[in-house]
This record gives C-alpha cells, sequence and structure tokens, in this order.
C-alpha cells in the first residue's frame, strides 16, 4: 500500500486575520486546526510547513481567461497561461473559446480540457462558444459540450456579442436544461462599428471614433429581460459602467438569474491613460471615466457585482507595438488581480478581505458551477490553497511575467500583497513566488 502523503500548515493567518493551522491529507484537507490545541499538533506525523503569518486562503478562480490555445500559441499556451495563473494563486482557470479552431464543438472543448490536465498546474475548465463559430448565427453544439468529458457549464462568444435576440433567448432555455449559464460580452455590435475608445470629449479631442455606454447597457437591459423571461442563468461578461451597474441592480432586486463582473483594469485604470494615444491600455470594453471606476467599485462592495475576472487577454508584440486603430484590443492580468483587488477595494476600506477573496474564489465557483470549491476554506474541500503576504509590496516587471506575452499596462507599478506559495490538490505548484517546472 502506498503511504498517502499528509502536510500540516502552521503559523497561518485566515482572511479575518485569526491564527489557523491546517492538515492536508492527500489532495484533501483534512482538518482545520486551532493553534492553541497543542496536543493536535505534536501527534502528527508528515511534513510541516511554516506558513510564516501569512494570509492563508482558498486558491483564487478566474471565470474569464484567454488562453489562445489551440491556434494562438504566438500569444499564449495552456501551460504559459497556466503558469501566469498559478503566480497570481488561481487555482481554477476558465478559458475562454476564442481560440483556432473555435471552441465550438465536444472534441475541441476536451482537447483544451486535456491539455489542462497535462500541465496539471490548476484546475482548467472550458467555456464552451455559444455560437458556430462565434459568428452569432448558428447555436454551437451546446448540450454535446456539456455532456463531453470537460463537462462544459458555461458558455460565451467572449469578443463578440450574441446580437441576436431570438439566438440569445435560445441559448438560454438550452443551459437552462442542465443549470448552465451564458456568460454575455454586452457590447451592441451596430453602435461600436470601428470604435476603440470610450466615447466623449477625450475620443472627440483624440480623434478616435467612440464606444458609447449605451452600447453595453442596451444588451444588458435586454439580456436580463430575456433571461427573466425564460427563468434562466445570465452572467455579465466585464462590466465597464456605471450605467450597466444600475441596470444589474435593478435586475437583482426583481429577483432575475443575473450575476456580473468586473476586470482589476477597469477597477483602477480610467479612459485619460489613453490620451498619448498608447495602444497598451486599448482594450474591450474600453477604460471609461473615473465616475464609472467609481460606480464599479460600488457594485462590487454592495454585491451588485459578484466577482472579480481577469479577461486574461494576451497578444504579440507587434500586435501592441503598432498605430492605434490597427492594435488588439486586450491586455494581461492575472499575476496582478489579487493586488489590484487589494489596492481598490480593501486599502480603501470598501470591502474586507474575506470578501475580496471570495469575489476570486467561493463566489466565482457558484456562478461557474464548480460546486468542490463553492464552500472555500473546509474539511474535505480540496486542498488547493494560496498564501499572499501582505505587508510585503512588489513592482510589476513585464519581463518577468510568467506569460508568453507582455502587454500589461502596469509595468513600473508598486503594488502591495505579493502571492508567494500555491497548494494544487496537495502539491506544491508555487514556492516563494517561483513557479515550480
Amino acid at each position: 500500500m502506498i503511504a498517502v502523503k499528509k502536510l500540516l500548515l502552521i503559523n497561518a493567518h485566515s482572511t479575518e486575520g485569526h491564527p489557523i493551522n491546517v492538515e492536508i491529507t492527500g489532495s484533501r484537507i483534512s482538518a482545520i486546526i486551532d493553534p492553541r490545541s497543542q496536543g493536535e499538533l505534536s501527534n502528527f506525523s508528515g511534513e510541516v510547513f511554516d506558513c510564516g503569518g501569512k494570509i492563508l486562503s482558498p486558491s483564487f478562480i478566474d471565470l474569464h481567461t484567454h488562453l489562445r490555445e489551440p491556434g494562438k500559441e504566438d500569444a499564449e499556451t495552456v501551460d504559459s497561461g497556466l503558469r501566469a495563473a498559478v503566480a497570481g494563486g488561481f487555482g481554477v482557470v476558465s478559458a475562454m473559446p476564442n481560440t483556432s479552431p473555435v471552441a465550438d464543438t465536444a472534441g475541441v472543448v476536451e482537447q483544451v480540457f486535456a491539455l489542462g490536465q497535462e500541465a496539471n498546474r490548476c484546475d482548467l475548465f472550458p467555456i464552451g462558444a455559444v455560437t458556430q463559430g462565434l459568428e452569432g448565427k448558428k447555436l454551437a453544439e451546446i448540450l454535446a459540450m456539456a455532456h463531453s468529458k470537460a463537462n462544459v457549464r458555461m458558455f460565451s462568444d467572449d469578443g463578440n456579442c450574441v446580437s441576436d435576440s431570438l439566438l440569445m433567448r435560445r441559448a438560454l432555455e438550452y443551459v437552462k436544461i442542465f443549470d448552465g449559464v451564458i456568460a454575455q460580452h454586452a457590447q451592441d455590435p451596430s453602435l461600436t462599428i470601428d470604435a476603440q475608445i470610450n466615447e466623449g470629449a477625450l475620443s472627440a479631442r483624440l480623434g478616435l471614433k467612440g464606444w458609447p455606454a449605451v452600447a453595453e447597457e442596451a444588451i444588458i437591459a435586454r439580456d436580463v429581460l430575456l433571461a427573466d423571461h425564460v427563468n434562466s442563468r445570465l452572467h455579465i461578461c466585464h462590466v465597464s459602467t456605471a450605467g450597466s451597474v444600475e441596470i444589474i441592480r435593478w435586475a437583482k432586486e426583481r429577483g432575475i438569474k443575473v450575476s456580473a463582473e468586473v476586470t482589476p483594469h477597469h477597477l483602477l485604470l480610467n479612459q485619460d491613460l489613453l490620451s498619448d494615444f498608447d495602444p497598451i491600455y486599448k482594450v474591450n470594453p474600453p477604460l471609461r471615466t473615473q465616475s464609472d471606476v467609481e460606480a464599479l467599485r460600488e457594485g462590487l462592495a454592495d454585491g451588485t457585482i459578484d466577482v472579480i475576472a481577469t479577461d486574461h487577454a494576451p497578444h504579440p508584440m507587434e500586435a501592441k507595438e503598432c498605430e492605434f486603430n490597427s492594435a488588439a484590443f486586450g491586455m494581461t492580468g492575472l499575476e496582478s488581480a489579487f493586488a489590484i483587488g487589494y489596492q481598490t477595494m480593501v486599502k480603501t476600506s470598501l470591502i474586507s478581505l474575506s470578501s475580496l477573496v471570495a469575489s476570486m474564489s467561493s463566489k466565482a465557483a457558484v456562478i461557474g458551477g464548480y460546486s468542490e470549491y463553492e464552500n472555500g476554506l473546509m474539511v474535505n474541500g480540496p486542498a488547493s490553497l494560496v498564501l499572499s503576504d501582505l505587508s510585503k509590496s512588489w513592482i510589476v516587471d513585464r519581463e518577468k511575467s510568467n506569460s508568453k506575452s507582455r502587454n500589461t499596462p502596469y509595468h513600473g507599478l508598486e503594488f502591495e500583497g505579493v502571492i508567494t506559495d500555491l497548494l494544487y490538490r496537495g502539491e506544491w505548484v508555487l514556492r516563494d513566488s517561483q513557479v515550480i517546472s
């Protein structure tokens, strides 16, 4: 008989600030121990790891990651993307379907799922496309993907909006069968033709085609009504405007089954950074006004917005270092997400550390259908845990990124909150902020 590995984490603190010791047997948490119970510690036989007073929490879950593989490996691969995820404290990653070929069949989502298992750094759950080829014309193989080995529960055409109302209704009806969710990229395509940045005085001054807030808000308003009509689950990707927050708040007050996410960059950055035409800040949806930023923070604080999701969008250098109108939309975000959430939400006293962690873990698990992770840190739960040191700061260096791409907008910025160690199902995948090969 092969002995089951045992590990004891001592001298840690919970997100509420209480001292905590955690015993791990194999891939599961076997005990959560009051550190004052010295008798339990003395009887332990196995590896002991001193956490040095760091914060111990469930590993993070990202509902919105672009891993690019298959087909776009010049920007990212599953392995490199999951290295970046691990460095950011993520134990679960949801991969968007805008690959080549598009993840719109059972075969492609199973390929992505297998690549995640091969990398064996964290859990990788593919998101299936809503429509064939992300073209918005015919529904993809939603039921086949749901019943595949990948067990897909979230579907999205992210990067494109499901703008056809009948198609959106049918998609909501299909996922209702298995309690799945449609994650909508809210962007009315007719209102954003050739749009580059947020519509307003700045876009007019720079001579760039504006991206009106109503292009997002109109789709959200339509879709929450459709979700209510069908009684199905809707998730709104990367909310970016104050008006969107109000619509989602209205829908939740009426009991409509809607959830929403906000990205770290929309919590931190605003449109003023685009004044010198730097494409590093070009993103979809665009950076908005500071008043929008404040509304997004308030929405996350009061629960209107449920989770932080990175929208990690790696691109090769040539896709960003070019004329603004030709530059790709998107920025990387996995490695800096926790630190930005900590700076914008906890340091500003808008939410507690435990609430921040919940918005990046258990709440995301509920939306994504990752039931194993829904209850956070608990006995018999998966031993996928992250240690963070809030007493230390770090400076973002794009050349040291674990992602293949370097299109981070945070290069040179200093943040508090260092992710130091990560356990994935009882095995170390990050130690001293270094990804274990």
